[in-house]
């Protein structure tokens, strides 16, 4: 988040940036603050739900975008709790 900027502001500008997607935020998934979820420091995320659209590309910080189904996303390997905050989106346990 820059400063002066909103949450939901940086979250519309850092996925246009990182996937080439425009997003419309449709609710709160959950702040995910525990201070071991990421070994490189203390980092807190805000998840939110959105709808996309556009064509998926790579941006600066990207090396890839592309987009997955649940059971196909849950098969990778996701960093840090990453697989906790999509189980939370769906709902699924």
């Amino acid at each position: 988040v820059e400063y002066g900027e909103s949450v939901e502001e940086a979250i519309k500008r850092e996925v246009m940036e990182e996937s080439n997607l425009k997003i419309e935020i449709t609710g709160l998934i959950g702040v995910y603050s525990d201070p071991g979820r990421d070994p490189r420091g203390h980092v807190i995320s805000i998840c939110f739900r959105a709808t996309g659209r556009g064509e998926e590309k790579s941006g600066s910080d990207a090396m890839d975008a592309r987009l997955f189904k649940l059971d196909e996303a849950l098969k990778e390997d996701l960093a840090f709790d990453h697989e906790k905050i999509l189980r939370d989106y769906y709902g699924v346990y």
